[in-house]
């Protein structure tokens, strides 16, 4: 790893600036199989991308966590803090009381094999429900408990997270889609973000997969060729913004610019994100036994977009829809 692919997202919290999705293990993007996968987990830490992005709701991905995490301390107590879990709690709208809460933070870390959560990201699905102040509020005193050692949201929106803001919770992140394609967070989520010194976590940079040579000059895909719940999402989301036509006119762009830069349209993709205010992080999906990318992953961090680069991205963007008028702020897809 490069000596700038860390940030410190608290104090007592570094991360790697490329963080490993484990969404994928949920469900929906092909068998996993479970020692398959722990074993990929530990060469991603050999390589030093040593920061797991996951939730409760992703099937078995805490467990792997705690596997994970129990050979890691087998070999060496030091590798072991050298890695980063942060993970969700994402409970169904509902009261939340303080023991409700702690039951599923609990659930976590024993699944984790961990007496404290590194950082627990919380998503709300219905807003219409306040209760979403009671469970940050029950939270952030499991903070002060050291159950969790830091606090973040998920899919908030900037009109939410002011209102938690407002209410003094100590809030360090928020996770939210950003791509070149989505880039809703720069009308209102990044300045907020700015002036409170919260940092965003991105999701979605890569399109599940889209942005990659794989797709360039391919036809418009047929519903049953979206073999992976995130190739369905995120065509949505190509769809929405401008089109498969559009779509091919960024690849090929992207494409030049990494020819130019001995990279890959990946790489451009990821830089483009990393390289915008705020952001401390980008999750990009492990297909944990199945395949992976950390050798073309590692170059991220070296490369360098010049204002030419940029201005070629732009010439493609400003020809799209304006998602944030579709869509609205981050996270209203899912609400």
């Amino acid at each position: 790893m490069v000596s700038n692919s860390i940030i410190n997202l608290a104090d007592d919290l570094p991360i790697c600036r490329i963080l490993n999705g484990m969404w994928q293990v949920s469900g929906g993007h092909g068998q996993i199989n479970p020692e398959s996968a722990i074993l990929d987990m530990i060469e991603y830490h050999k390589m030093g991308f040593t920061t797991w992005d996951l939730a409760d709701i992703y099937g078995p991905a805490e467990s792997y966590i705690g596997e994970f995490r129990k050979r890691l301390f087998s070999k060496d107590k030091g590798e072991l803090n050298k890695s980063q879990a942060l993970t969700k709690f994402v409970p169904n709208p509902g009261p939340m009381t303080k023991s409700i809460v702690e039951y599923y933070i609990d659930q976590s870390l024993k699944k984790m094999n961990t007496d404290s959560l590194d950082l627990i990201q919380f998503h709300w699905w219905d807003y219409k429900n306040p209760s979403y102040l009671d469970a940050i509020d029950h939270l952030s005193k499991l903070c002060n408990e050291g159950k969790i050692k830091h606090l973040g949201l998920t899919n908030f929106d900037t009109a939410r997270v002011e209102i938690i803001v407002k209410k003094g919770f100590k809030i360090i992140s928020n996770q939210v889609q950003y791509s070149i394609l989505d880039q809703r967070p720069g009308q209102l989520m990044i300045p907020f973000c700015q002036k409170h010194g919260i940092k965003l976590l991105t999701y979605g940079t890569l399109l599940g997969g889209f942005l990659s040579e794989k797709y360039l000059d391919l036809s418009n895909p047929h519903r049953a060729d979206l073999t992976t719940s995130s190739l369905q999402k995120y065509y949505n989301m190509i769809d929405a913004w401008g089109g498969w036509n559009l779509f091919q006119e960024l690849l090929h762009t992207l494409s030049d610019i990494a020819k130019k830069h001995n990279s890959s349209i990946a790489n451009i993709s990821t830089k483009f994100i990393l390289d915008k205010p705020t952001v401390a992080g980008v999750i990009i999906g492990a297909r944990l036994g199945i395949s992976e990318h950390r050798k073309d992953n590692l170059k991220v961090l070296d490369l360098n977009l010049d204002s030419e680069d940029l201005s070629m991205i732009n010439v493609v963007t400003k020809k799209s829809n304006n998602l944030f008028e579709i869509i609205g702020d981050c996270g209203d897809e899912y609400r």
